[in-house]
């Protein structure tokens, strides 16, 4: 499995240009755009390219051609030997690094290298997850791990230092360093809120062999009035930071549906009670009288419509939920 290591290093001055890198990126990003356009490539459709930026987040790659390791320092063409903070050791020879200057002043290395899977012993525990706003994940099990909310508990102090950038005078050398502060304050909330993914997709993956989430429209949803919770909460972060570690562990990780009705089925009687505000957080179910938190009973019904998909895969004949039972009325086709 290929994945990415990153180090902050301390660059020398001198210029660096990646030619031949950004020619193939420009190739491949015009490619993705003539195929959405002509059909040849599924799924969202792809916009027409942005030319690169001189302002903002700022970064190279570069081949093997380009860059070497002499020690604890990283050779950079056309930068010459670059100082290093290595945070751990490479577990193989890297194919490709990309060097990253973030708006904070910092400059990172990310290498690009094969590692082995490393298998955890196998368990009978399997878990759903539903991600929610005010919680940011509840499991089928009943835990509920709550919203952390960073970016909100940073949002005063990120108002003071736009308004002391705001208030700067263009160019001046006040403005860049207000401008730097609040470079630094989304710095510590990005960081904060990727180790907070990190550390709860490696326990969802530690202690469960298979983990079954909800196949959830994000992009569609920032196009609502929710759009700065829903970035704030991190949803596709931390749904792709389980599914690499399952990779690397040995799990499964499985996504279902996002049209499964997992909000409006009873998971104890298989019965759709049909849709319901986001501000119903407890029903009773009619048929069997069964009372369901919100978001425990859509993770239940995600790990079941879960386990059926794996189980179809393999070959198995099973159902999401139970069969209904012949007293209950029904359509028949020839009613239509």
């Amino acid at each position: 499995m290929q994945v990415r290591y990153r180090y902050r290093i301390y660059p020398a001055p001198g210029q660096q240009q990646a030619l031949a890198q950004a020619c193939q990126d420009a190739r491949r990003a015009y490619k993705n755009w003539f195929d959405s356009l002509t059909g040849r490539r599924k799924g969202p459709k792809i916009r027409h390219p942005r030319p690169r930026r001189n302002h903002g987040r700022q970064s190279i790659r570069l081949t093997r051609n380009g860059f070497a390791l002499h020690g604890q320092r990283l050779y950079v063409a056309k930068a010459g030997d670059v100082k290093a903070g290595w945070s751990r050791c490479l577990p193989s020879v890297p194919s490709s690094v990309t060097v990253i200057g973030e708006p904070d002043g910092r400059y990172y290395a990310s290498f690009a290298v094969e590692r082995d899977t490393a298998p955890l012993p196998a368990c009978d525990r399997e878990i759903g997850i539903d991600l929610g706003l005010n919680r940011l994940i509840v499991t089928s099990d009943g835990e509920a791990i709550p919203n952390p909310r960073f970016l909100r508990k940073a949002d005063k102090r990120l108002r003071r230092a736009q308004r002391v950038m705001s208030r700067g005078q263009e160019g001046s050398a006040n403005r860049a360093k207000a401008r730097h502060r609040v470079a630094v304050l989304h710095r510590k909330v990005r960081e904060t809120r990727l180790d907070h993914a990190h550390k709860t997709a490696l326990r969802l993956v530690r202690d469960n062999q298979a983990v079954y989430a909800e196949d959830l429209a994000v992009s569609g949803l920032m196009r609502t009035r929710l759009a700065r919770s829903v970035a704030d909460a991190g949803w596709s972060q931390l749904i792709r930071c389980v599914e690499e570690k399952a990779v690397q562990y040995g799990r499964t990780f499985a996504r279902i549906g996002r049209l499964e009705p997992t909000s409006q089925v009873c998971s104890a009687c298989g019965v759709k009670d049909g849709p319901k505000p986001l501000s119903v957080r407890e029903w009773v179910c009619v048929t069997c009288g069964a009372v369901h938190d919100r978001d425990v009973n859509a993770a239940k019904n995600i790990l079941a419509a879960g386990r059926a998909e794996r189980l179809n895969a393999c070959g198995a004949d099973v159902r999401t939920h139970l069969v209904a039972a012949g007293a209950e009325t029904g359509t028949h086709r020839s009613a239509a």
